[in-house]
C-alpha cells in the first residue's frame, strides 16, 4: 500500500522521479501558501502571520493572561475561542465554567469569538467557519490541521499564539516538504482512519515527515470524500510532522458552497517540475482496516494480522503495559480478553475532530442498521463533532439508528481524546475512532492501581465489531457493505452558532474581564543568571516521553488556569517524586536570592540554582505549553534530551525561559535525579551565537566534562531565555 521515497523527488507528468537537482521548490503548494504569509523578505527563515488562530478551553485562558501581561490591548486577526474540552464540570467545581466565562468576556474585551460549550469541537468549527484556500490557521492544540481544504494549520503551544496576538511572527526555517501521492479508490470497509494509521506506522518511528509539510496529491484525491480527507488530515499531526496541505477541486469548492462560503476556495495543486524532500506513495486500494494498539498510533497492524497472532501481539503489548506503566506487578494479561480464538474489547468510542464527522456516523449507522448491540459489558458511545452535524444526521435518520441499536449518543465534546469522558473500568480495553491511545490518556490512574487500554480503529470496524459483541474483526469481513461516496450531499445548518459571540474586529476595553477564583497569574520569573548549578530532577530513558506524561490530562485538565495548582501534577504519572525534588530546588533558589546561601564553591551572586527534566527524546503529541510552563513554575532551568520529539514543544521550553540542551549519546551519562550539572558562562554563552557549551557533570564524587548543544536558536529566541520567559521579554 505504502512505499517511502527517502531521497529528493521532482513532480513531473503525473510521476514522482527521483531529483537531479533541488530545483522547483517554488512550483509546489506549500511554497506558495508559505510566500503567501511571509514578512521577513527570505524564504529561507520565515517570519509568518496567520489569517485567523483557534483555542480551546484548556489553553486560551493562559494564552489571554500571557498576551494581557505583555500589553495586549485587542486582537489583532480573528481568534475563535471554542469550549470542548473543559466542558464537563467534574472536578473543580466551578472551575471550568468560570474559565468559560473568562472567556466569553476576553472575545467582548478584545474582539474574539466565542463558541459556548457542546456546540462544536474546535476543528470541526474551524472547517466549517474559518478553513479556505490558502489560508493558514494557528491553533493552540496539536490536531489543528486544515490541509484538505488547502489551509496549512500549524498547532503550537500557546506562546506562540500570543506572538501573534501581540502582532510578532512565528519564525521558523523553510521546512521539509513531502509529497504524499495517492492514487486508487479505497476498498468498501476501509475507512480514513485506516489509511492515516497506515501512514503513522511508516513514519513515525524513524522520522520521516518529521517537522515536515506532507502535500497530499495525485489521481486518488478525487476518489475521497471531504468527511474522508478530512479524517485523513488530522491524523497527520500523529506523523510528527509540521503541518499538511492538500490539493483542492470541485469536491472542496462544493464544501465550502455547501458552508456559505464559496469565495474561501482557491485551487491548489502542485505545478509540473514542484521538487520534494521526499516522497510517499500511497496505493487507497490495497489499504486495509487497521488497529493501532497501546500505546501509540504508530503502534499498527493489520485488524487481519492482529487476529492472526492474537498471543504473540498481546505478550508484546502486556510487556509494554509494564514498562510503559512502571508496573511493579503485572495487570491481568490481556490475552485473558481472547475468547474462542477472538479478542473481545469493552468499549466503542467514535468521537472527536477525526471520528466524530458526518460520514464516519453515517457509515457506522449502515453498519449497524438498528440491529441490538446486547445487553452484554460491550458499549458503544458516539460524539458527533458538532451540532451541525448532529442535526444533519438526525434529519437524515443516522442517529436514529444509532440510537436503536444502543450506541450512547453524546453532544460536542472532545473528553475522550483525552481521558475526561467514557474512562473505562480497571483492566477495559475500549477500541476508539480518535486521534491518540497514549498511556492513561483514556482516563486511568497507574499509581491507583488503574490500568486501562485504548486502541485506535476507524468508526467502520468499531461498528462491525460493535455487531460482533466486541470481538474485533475488521468491516472489510461485512458483506453487501457499499463504498464510501467521493461526495456526500451534505447539508450545513449553521442554526446552533446562533449562540456564537461574533465580536471579531469590536474589540470593547470598557467591557470588564471576569475572573474565577481559580484564575491566576503566572509567577514572576527571573532572567537568566551568569551560570548555572542545574539539579537533575527527573530522568526518563523511555525512547519517546508524550506531553501527556510531562504534565498528564484528564481532570487535571480543570486547573489549567492556575500555573501553581497545575505544577502539583507535573509528571505524577510518570515520576511522582518530580515536583517535590524540583521544590526541594526551588527552595534552595529562593534562599540564594534571599539571603546568598549557596552550596560551597559558588558564587552566590553569579551562579543561579534550578532543575531540569532529562529525557531522551521529550515532547510527543499535544501542543499544550503547560508540558514545560509547569517545570518552569517548579523552578526548571532546562531540559537534556537528545533530541526534541516536536518543533512545538522545544518551542514551549524556549517561551518560558528554559534551556533546550541537546546532549549526544545522552544515554551513556547514565544522569538520575540529583545528579548535577554546571554551567558556566552561559548567560555570555547565549548573548553571543555560541551553539556549543562545555559543561560539568557532576555525580558524587565523579565529575565528566559535558558538551551541551544549543542548536538553530534565533536571535529573538535567545533573548527570551535570557529574559527568564517570553511574558518577561515582551512586557
Amino acid at each position: 500500500m505504502l512505499k517511502l521515497r527517502n531521497y529528493p523527488c521532482i513532480y513531473r507528468e503525473g510521476r514522482l522521479i527521483p531529483a537531479a537537482r533541488e530545483a522547483g521548490k517554488d512550483k509546489t503548494m506549500t511554497y506558495g501558501v508559505l510566500a503567501a504569509h511571509n514578512t521577513s523578505g527570505s524564504m529561507e527563515r520565515l517570519k509568518l502571520k496567520f489569517d485567523a488562530m483557534a483555542s480551546h478551553d484548556i489553553t486560551y485562558v493562559g494564552i489571554i493572561q500571557t498576551a494581557r501581561a505583555s500589553g495586549l490591548k485587542e486582537f489583532p486577526l480573528p481568534y475563535v475561542l471554542t469550549n470542548c474540552h473543559n466542558s464537563l464540570c467534574a472536578v473543580g467545581g466551578t472551575i471550568n465554567e468560570d474559565d468559560h466565562v473568562f472567556g466569553l468576556s476576553a472575545a467582548k474585551r478584545y474582539g474574539g469569538e466565542f463558541v459556548p460549550a457542546h456546540q462544536s469541537v474546535i476543528h470541526s468549527y474551524m472547517r466549517e467557519m474559518y478553513a479556505g484556500g490558502g489560508r493558514m490557521i494557528l491553533g493552540s492544540d496539536s490536531h489543528t490541521r486544515y490541509g484538505a481544504y488547502g489551509t496549512m494549520a500549524i498547532g503550537e503551544g500557546g506562546p506562540e499564539l500570543v506572538k501573534q496576538l501581540l502582532q510578532k511572527t512565528y519564525d521558523i526555517q523553510y521546512p521539509r516538504v513531502v509529497a504524499v501521492y495517492l492514487r486508487g479508490k479505497p476498498r468498501a470497509g476501509v475507512g480514513p482512519q485506516d489509511i492515516a494509521l497506515a501512514l503513522i506506522g511508516a513514519t513515525f518511528r524513524e522520522g520521516f515527515v518529521k517537522n515536515s509539510v506532507m502535500e497530499f496529491f495525485g489521481p486518488g484525491v478525487g476518489n475521497l470524500s471531504m468527511d474522508y480527507r478530512n479524517g485523513i488530515d488530522v491524523m497527520t499531526t500523529e506523523t510528527s510532522c509540521l503541518s499538511s496541505l492538500w490539493q483542492t477541486d470541485e469536491t472542496v469548492k462544493k464544501s465550502l458552497l455547501a458552508h456559505g462560503r464559496a469565495d474561501a476556495y482557491r485551487e491548489l495543486k502542485p505545478t509540473d517540475g514542484a521538487y520534494y524532500d521526499a516522497a510517499i506513495e500511497v496505493d487507497l486500494s490495497k489499504a486495509e482496516p487497521m488497529i493501532a494498539l497501546p500505546f501509540h498510533p504508530s503502534n499498527t497492524y493489520t485488524i487481519r494480522e492482529f487476529n492472526e497472532n492474537l498471543e504473540d501481539i498481546l505478550a508484546k503489548v502486556d510487556a509494554d503495559t509494564v514498562k510503559t506503566l512502571g508496573l511493579k506487578t503485572a495487570p491481568t494479561p490481556l490475552r485473558s480478553k481472547i475468547r474462542n480464538g477472538k479478542f473481545y474489547a469493552d468499549q466503542g468510542v467514535i468521537a472527536g475532530c477525526s471520528g466524530g464527522t458526518y460520514q464516519n456516523l453515517v457509515k457506522a449507522a449502515e453498519i449497524l442498521q438498528g440491529k441490538p448491540l446486547g445487553d452484554g459489558h460491550f458499549w458503544l458511545s458516539c460524539y458527533p463533532a458538532s451540532q451541525p452535524v448532529l442535526m444533519e444526521l438526525m434529519r437524515r435518520g443516522a442517529l436514529e439508528q444509532l440510537m436503536a441499536s444502543g450506541a450512547s449518543i453524546r453532544s460536542a465534546f472532545c473528553g475522550p481524546c483525552f481521558g475526561a469522558g467514557d474512562v473505562p473500568a480497571n483492566g477495559a480495553f475500549s477500541i476508539r475512532h480518535s486521534t491518540r491511545n497514549f498511556p492513561n490518556r483514556e482516563g486511568s490512574k497507574p499509581t491507583d492501581g488503574q490500568v486501562a487500554y485504548v486502541a485506535l480503529m476507524d468508526s467502520r470496524s468499531i461498528a462491525a465489531s460493535a455487531l460482533n459483541g466486541g470481538a474485533i474483526i475488521p468491516a472489510t469481513e461485512l458483506a453487501d457493505l457499499t463504498e464510501d461516496p467521493a461526495y456526500l450531499d451534505y447539508r450545513f445548518n449553521d442554526t446552533p452558532y446562533r449562540r456564537v459571540y461574533h465580536g471579531v474586529g469590536k474589540a470593547d476595553p470598557e467591557s470588564p474581564l471576569v475572573f474565577g477564583p481559580n484564575i491566576a497569574d503566572w509567577p514572576e520569573q527571573i532572567p537568566l543568571p551568569e551560570d548555572l548549578l542545574i539539579t537533575v530532577a527527573s530522568a526518563i530513558y523511555d525512547p519517546v516521553t508524550t506531553t501527556d506524561e510531562l504534565i498528564p490530562s484528564g481532570e487535571t485538565s480543570s486547573y489549567r488556569s492556575n500555573p501553581l495548582r497545575l505544577s502539583e501534577f507535573a509528571l505524577s504519572r510518570k515520576d511522582p517524586q518530580y515536583v517535590a525534588r524540583a521544590k526541594a530546588v526551588l527552595a534552595r533558589e529562593q534562599a540564594r536570592r534571599a539571603d546568598g546561601s549557596i552550596p560551597q564553591g559558588y558564587d552566590p551572586a553569579r551562579t543561579g540554582l534550578g532543575s531540569a527534566v532529562m529525557a531522551i527524546r521529550p515532547g510527543d503529541g499535544s501542543a499544550r505549553e503547560q508540558a514545560a510552563s509547569c517545570q518552569r513554575v517548579l523552578g526548571g532551568v532546562a531540559n537534556f534530551c537528545q533530541d526534541f520529539a516536536t518543533k512545538r514543544y522545544r518551542s514551549n521550553v524556549i517561551n518560558w525561559g528554559m534551556l533546550p540542551f541537546t546532549v549526544e549519546n545522552i544515554a551513556d551519562y547514565h544522569m538520575q535525579p540529583g545528579d548535577q550539572v554546571y554551567v558556566p558562562g552561559i548567560r555570555q554563552a547565549l548573548l553571543g551565537d555560541a551553539s556549543a557549551i562545555e559543561a560539568t557533570l557532576i555525580q558524587g564524587e565523579k565529575q565528566t566534562p559535558l558538551t551541551l548543544k544549543l542548536e538553530n536558536l534565533s536571535r529573538e529566541e535567545r533573548d527570551i531565555i535570557l529574559s527568564g520567559c517570553l511574558i518577561n521579554y515582551y512586557a
